[in-house]
């Protein structure tokens, strides 16, 4: 615990004594204590997918959030999207160090709680590779504005996150051939094959094996496609952080 808050305060800054005591609100009312210990979930019905729910504080949010804007990519507003590739911004690159190291101690916390050495996150020749990324994009995301569903272009390797900042949303996941089944009608209740998954502001998503390959991901927030716990969520502008490697030759 202090090795990660330590890692943390490295990468994001300090918080304040009194910001650390409170508990802070996110707009959608959800609360989270940042003082507490971030603990990852594995998405049981998709292999390789995990969920960090509380990967950045509301503070270091804020942080990366202002180091985005700093960067005048979306001065315009008809810009909604930021692409680099190789060497990115000291903040992205500071942001896959966080990643890796939330990795390494969610493996350490998997493996003391669930008896089994052999779990992981990641696959070790994807956490060690270098650079862990070498391709960002930043998307702006206004209300009722999301992504259809797809599966990455392959001339990216496995292993990919998603950092989710500012408005809350539901991701869903389905299966390629699945999805396929519901494009030519063979699905009545196309709802019933997707997967969901509750992204907060400051989580992150891991995908790597079968949930990069075999599974479409989409972000749709047309009316009455956001719910959650029976209750469709207030949208309001979302940001989201995408961090891939590039395939060798690329």
């Amino acid at each position: 615990m202090n090795d990660q808050k330590t890692f943390l305060k490295q990468v994001f800054g300090e918080s304040s004594d009194s910001d650390a005591e409170e508990e802070s609100t996110y707009e959608d009312g959800s609360s989270l204590n940042v003082d507490q210990n971030p603990a990852w979930q594995r998405i049981q019905e998709i292999k390789g997918l995990c969920f960090c729910r509380d990967f950045l504080s509301p503070q270091q949010q804020a942080s990366l959030l202002s180091a985005i804007h700093s960067e005048g990519w979306f001065i315009d507003a008809s810009h909604n999207q930021a692409m680099r590739f190789g060497d990115l911004p000291t903040w992205a690159t500071k942001l896959s160090s966080s990643v890796r190291e939330m990795v390494l101690l969610g493996d350490h916390d998997l493996a003391t709680n669930e008896g089994d050495k052999e779990a992981c996150l990641l696959p070790s020749d994807l956490l060690w590779r270098e650079p862990l990324f070498d391709q960002l994009i930043v998307n702006v995301y206004q209300p009722g504005e999301g992504i259809c569903a797809h599966v990455d272009l392959m001339r990216f390797e496995d292993g990919i996150v998603i950092v989710s900042l500012e408005s809350s949303c539901v991701m869903h996941f389905t299966r390629v051939e699945e999805d396929c089944a519901i494009e030519k009608g063979k699905i009545r209740d196309p709802l019933a094959a997707k997967i969901p998954v509750y992204l907060t502001p400051g989580s992150l998503v891991l995908m790597s094996g079968e949930a990069r390959y075999l599974w479409k991901h989409e972000i749709n927030r047309k009316p009455g496609f956001q719910m959650w716990e029976g209750k469709e969520l207030n949208q309001e502008r979302r940001i989201s952080i995408t961090l891939r490697k590039l395939c060798n030759g690329e």
